[in-house]
C-alpha cells in the first residue's frame, strides 16, 4: 500500500515564536488588521509504501520522534491518504 502523508510541525504555545511576532507586527505595519496569535510553522509532505495503514502511522511516528520535530520545542500532527 502507498500513502501520501501530511505532517505539521509547529512551536509548543508555551514557547515564544519569534517568526510568528515579526509577521503579526508586519501585518498591522501593512494595514491589515484583526490578525493575532500568528505562529509559524512547518508543513512536511513525503510518501511512504507499507503493508498496511497501522504499519505506516508506527513508521510516520517514529520518523517525526526522531528527524522532524523536536519534541522539546515542538508538537506534530500528521495525516495519511491512500494513494490508488
Amino acid at each position: 500500500m502507498k500513502f501520501k502523508v501530511a505532517v505539521d510541525v509547529m512551536p509548543l504555545d508555551e514557547l515564544l515564536d519569534p517568526q510568528g511576532k515579526v509577521v503579526n507586527r508586519s501585518m498591522a505595519n501593512l494595514g491589515i488588521s484583526g490578525i493575532d496569535q500568528v505562529r509559524i510553522g512547518k508543513h512536511i509532505t513525503f510518501s511512504i509504501e507499507s503493508n498496511s495503514k497501522a504499519e505506516a502511522e508506527a513508521t510516520v511516528d517514529e520518523a517525526c520522534k526522531k528527524l522532524l520535530a523536536n519534541l522539546i520545542m515542538e508538537r506534530y500532527s500528521f495525516v495519511l491518504t491512500e494513494v490508488q
